[in-house]
């Protein structure tokens, strides 16, 4: 009996071995199952970043690469003088290479600003520049003497310009190529009129019925005088003339055309001078205006054509008067 039980003792010590390592199983939690996320976050350009004039910094690659794009196809606004001219980009093809930069600009620090060009077609610029200076460029507008309710009238001169187009395609050039859109002052040239109303100059007004002379300056009567006319045989032209010399003590000659002066012979200068001591021709074949030996024919039409003045108001308006100042005879 006693070597029946040493024998089942082995036995029963197995058997209570496997009981606990099934209890110490049991007792052990299922190992965790593991998960993998196959997507990667999404790239983020650092903070501050600029790209060709363009701030990306805190923006995902996708949404940089747009930011970028619209840059660039922004119009870019031309200013000459008072006028805005918007000028859309699409004519000029332009191209940039964005995804390329964006890619480089999220591996750079914060705050750094990166370079970046577009490509365009240069020649379009060219030719957008010579339709521009076409439209856009103003020849001086010079002043115009008229004459209004027997005054003078003087327009308002008006200046011109040129568009500087080598200057303007560099500028627009530069401008597409990046992606900052500030507006361009074109540059010109101002064209000066030939003519204003200072160059203009003082103005003679002669009223022939009236037998007067009033001498303005830029539109305002300075001194009116009284003069003689030519005679109803011998009329002194109307129209719009000049004074193209001017004589001081001249010597008078007569005039060979004239029935009236045949025989007659020159008088050099002194008080029995028919020409007094000025002499101011127009343009008007042999007529002027000067002074005069018949002070009593003052205010008449009395003359041969000219235009007597009594001597010191000749002398005074010599004085005040060019050759080249503006004459016109009226009627009245």
């Amino acid at each position: 009996m006693k070597r029946l039980g040493l024998a089942l003792l082995p036995l029963l010590v197995a058997a209570l071995a496997g009981v606990l390592a099934a209890a110490a199983l049991a007792d052990t939690p299922p190992p965790a199952t593991t998960t993998t996320d196959t997507t990667p976050a999404p790239a983020v350009v650092a903070d501050g970043v600029v790209l060709g004039g363009v701030a990306i910094g805190g923006m995902a690659s996708d949404a940089a690469v747009q930011a970028v794009h619209a840059a660039f196809a922004r119009p870019v606004v031309l200013r000459i003088g008072a006028t805005r001219v918007i000028v859309q980009t699409g004519q000029f093809k332009v191209s940039v290479p964005a995804e390329a930069a964006v890619a480089k600009a999220l591996t750079v620090p914060a705050g750094t600003q990166l370079g970046l060009r577009a490509s365009f077609d240069k020649p379009a610029v060219t030719t957008y520049v010579a339709k521009l200076a076409a439209r856009y460029d103003r020849d001086p507008v010079d002043s115009r003497l008229l004459l209004s309710e027997q005054k003078p009238l003087v327009t308002k001169a008006v200046p011109g310009r040129r568009i500087r187009k080598l200057a303007t395609v560099a500028l627009l050039r530069d401008a597409l190529a990046h992606g900052t859109r500030t507006p361009i002052a074109v540059p010109t040239t101002p064209l000066k009129p030939t003519m204003t109303v200072a160059s203009i100059g003082p103005v003679i007004v002669i009223q022939r019925a009236a037998n007067r002379l009033s001498l303005f300056d830029r539109g305002r009567l300075v001194r009116r005088f009284p003069v003689a006319t030519g005679q109803a045989i011998y009329p002194t032209p109307l129209g719009h003339f000049q004074i193209v010399v001017k004589w001081k003590d001249p010597t008078w000659y007569p005039p060979t055309q004239d029935a009236w002066a045949k025989g007659l012979k020159p008088v050099p200068p002194g008080p029995n001078n028919p020409l007094g001591t000025r002499w101011m021709g127009l343009d008007a074949p042999g007529v002027g205006i000067h002074g005069t030996d018949e002070p009593a024919s003052i205010g008449y039409s009395a003359s041969h054509g000219c235009i007597r003045m009594q001597v010191p108001d000749a002398e005074w308006l010599f004085d005040h008067v060019d050759v080249g100042t503006q004459v016109f005879i009226i009627p009245s």
